[in-house]
């Protein structure tokens, strides 16, 4: 069933300002044969909002003044009210400009999600977004390229399947949402193994949980540096440690964590030295990986 909001297509632009204007003289005409008995002026404010997703404002502000001047013509009150007509006139110009700004939105809002699809269908780079219960919601072609499910299409699956970190990575719980990278296994749909490069973002679509993620597969040499940081086991941190590491993994800067710990910027520096030497890694994202691997406990 089409959407109401299709009405007001640029391709029917014509077909609609005519119905528009058609309405208008239907609606005077009938006011004027029913003056002695009821108004209809109420009735304008149909064609008014049909003609203003396609009218400029001041093309609505004229149209709206015009029906109100056609209302109060054939009102069956009689007697020329100055106070009447302007409330009119305030009340049809107001309506058609706030629907003509609505759908003038709703058509810039529906331009944008059309460039932005084109952008990531074309893509080189995997991207898919992953809903609340941990399935896949949307996937480019990159993306079911490289993980090559049976189906062929990637919508539906459990990431879980794919790429088991990432459903360690969406937050059900309350708390602010994070940015993050991390280098992770994968498995393809055939279960051959891979190594890949994933940059995500948590976020919320009103109170569910969402994930957004690019995905890159790597070398086999950064496939064998990852797996040599990763077998080794991790020593418990101290609570200092593991509140930087929480606030590092929702994305903040050494700057905005000093400020949210109350402690000076060197102080976080050394914790995250610490952090580091204590999980054998030489990075923030490979840091971000290793606590969604061994520490969410602590998150």
């Amino acid at each position: 069933m089409p959407r109401l909001e299709s009405l007001w297509d640029e391709r029917n632009r014509g077909r609609v300002l005519a119905v528009s204007a058609f309405l208008v003289l239907v609606i005077a005409v009938v006011d004027w044969r029913t003056l002695p008995y009821l108004s209809l002026g109420f009735l304008y404010l149909f064609p008014i909002i049909l003609a203003a997703g396609f009218l400029p404002r001041w093309a609505v502000a004229l149209m709206g003044i015009g029906c109100a001047g056609l209302s109060e013509l054939f009102s069956e009150l009689g007697t020329f009210s100055l106070t009447r007509i302007a409330f009119q006139m305030l009340a049809m110009v107001a309506c058609g400009l706030f629907f003509g700004e609505l759908v003038r939105n709703r058509r810039l809002s529906l331009q944008a999600q059309q460039k932005l699809r084109v952008l990531v269908d074309t893509s080189p780079a995997a991207i898919l977004t992953v809903d609340d219960r941990g399935f896949i919601e949307l996937a480019n072609r990159a993306a079911e390229e490289l993980v090559g499910p049976v189906s062929g299409k990637l919508t539906g699956y459990p990431i879980a399947a794919f790429l088991p970190e990432l459903h360690h990575a969406l937050r059900r719980e309350e708390g602010p949402q994070f940015r993050a990278s991390m280098q992770c296994r994968g498995h393809r749909g055939n279960g051959e193994p891979f190594t890949a490069d994933v940059w995500f973002s948590t976020y919320k679509e009103g109170p569910l949980p969402k994930l957004a993620a690019i995905v890159v597969e790597v070398s086999e040499e950064t496939e064998a540096v990852s797996s040599e940081t990763t077998t080794t086991a991790h020593p418990d941190l101290t609570s200092r440690e593991a509140e930087v590491l929480r606030l590092v993994v929702q994305g903040c800067a050494n700057k905005e964590i000093a400020a949210r710990m109350d402690v000076s910027e060197s102080t976080v520096k050394n914790a995250l030295q610490q952090l580091f030497a204590k999980t054998s890694v030489r990075s923030r994202a490979q840091l971000v990986r290793v606590a969604l691997e061994e520490y969410r406990g602590l998150l």
